[in-house]
């Protein structure tokens, strides 16, 4: 059985695609990229302020599906330059402080809305 998960405290999403989708135990995140909701703008210039909105809209669609960061078993970040790679694993270390979950980290041309980094996950119950 499939659920649609929309997240009220996420940014909108930029396309036709829902914020997640539960099927049965797992949960599947579409990408987010740091979009401030309130305003739709991207969340400052720097990789550290971009990581941390990244995070944040993440932590929103997990709590709109009743979980958290200690349910993810795997994240996947696309980076535009992978010279961020030690300054994001390192915010991204704060968010799962233990038995972190498996992850794929990939360089891209481009992302959306100009954004430096997007990140998408899944979740179990």
């Amino acid at each position: 059985m499939k659920q649609i998960i929309t997240a009220p405290k996420a940014p909108a999403a930029l396309g036709p695609y829902s914020h997640a989708v539960q099927a049965g135990d797992l949960l599947f995140t579409s990408g987010q990229v740091p979009l401030v909701p309130e305003t739709g703008k991207l969340a400052g210039d720097t990789i550290e302020a971009q990581a941390n909105q990244v995070l944040d809209n993440l932590e929103q669609v997990l709590k709109a599906a009743g979980l958290t960061f200690a349910d993810v078993v795997k994240t996947t970040i696309f980076l535009t330059d992978l010279a961020d790679f030690a300054t994001v694993n390192a915010i991204y270390a704060t968010r799962f402080p233990s038995a972190p979950p498996a992850r794929s980290c990939v360089q891209v041309a481009a992302l959306p809305a100009g954004a430096k980094m997007e990140m998408e996950l899944i979740a179990s119950r």
